[in-house]
């Protein structure tokens, strides 16, 4: 079974993880099938980046996240800024114009 998990980089006391697909029998150091993104924890704020579109691929291959990347990326999915729906403000503008 494949799983997205963290590999522990960096020097001690100075980690850093990247996001990788592997095979779950192996160790979390062995060679993945690809890296899908970093969490740095010693930024701050902590940096995250994930590949959303190949963990959506990976997932639905068959793929299962561990616990704290199901967690990162609940957390990097919340910094991101909600667009807001242009078509909903500019209708109103609209109206207004076709009225006068």
């Amino acid at each position: 079974m494949l799983k997205i998990r963290l590999r522990r980089m960096g020097a001690r006391n100075a980690p850093f993880y990247r996001v990788v697909v592997s095979d779950q029998r192996r160790v979390p150091g062995s060679t993945a099938l690809e890296e899908i993104g970093y969490y740095d924890p010693k930024q701050k704020p902590a940096a995250i980046q994930l590949d959303e579109e190949r963990i959506d691929y990976w997932v639905g291959n068959g793929a299962q996240l561990s616990e704290t990347v199901r967690r990162l990326r609940g957390k990097s999915n919340v910094e991101r800024p909600a667009a807001p729906a242009p078509a909903a403000q500019d209708a109103g503008g609209d109206e207004a114009a076709a009225e006068a």
